[in-house]
């Protein structure tokens, strides 16, 4: 059949193939999809901030949770992971350190929403129909957390998706 691979014969002691048994130092890193990302992006903030929400009995958080908070983590989600899907393995993205990427990515994230969070926050108040509404209000904090969120959860993940480089000694 197209696709398939011929099968090597199992060793007696284990029934595993030695010759093809990943061992932990060869073990291929889980492979970045980007609609999982997006979709844990969505599904956990939304589910957290609204248990918040339920138990606090604030119905303005269970709304926002569903909407700005997890809406703004699955577009940032998004927007990293196809951005980090781009990359080539030589760039300084895929050989910097974990740590450091991912907070330089949710900071710069974090610092772009809160752009956006605060002029939304300015503007939208003059439209008649949200003039009291306190949605508006919410974006100053919404947007920003929920981008440094994604967007450091999503590099993580992708860099550590990439093969790991043999160090020498």
């Amino acid at each position: 059949m197209p696709g398939r691979t011929k099968q090597r014969p199992a060793t007696p002691d284990t029934g595993t193939d030695t010759k093809t048994a990943p061992t932990p130092d060869t073990a291929a890193p889980p492979r970045f999809v980007l609609w999982r990302e997006v979709l844990i992006a969505y599904a956990a903030p939304a589910v957290m901030a609204s248990a918040g929400g339920f138990a606090t009995g604030l119905s303005e958080l269970r709304i926002a949770a569903l909407t700005t908070i997890a809406g703004t983590s699955a577009l940032v989600a998004t927007l990293v992971g196809l951005r980090h899907r781009r990359r080539s393995a030589d760039s300084w993205a895929a050989r910097g350190p974990v740590p450091l990427l991912a907070l330089a990515f949710g900071l710069g994230c974090a610092a772009l929403a809160l752009g956006l969070g605060l002029a939304a926050a300015e503007l939208l108040p003059r439209i008649p129909a949200l003039a009291d509404s306190p949605w508006p209000g919410r974006l100053r904090i919404d947007l920003p957390l929920s981008a440094a969120i994604a967007a450091t959860m999503t590099t993580w993940r992708w860099r550590a998706s990439l093969p790991r480089r043999r160090r020498a000694h």
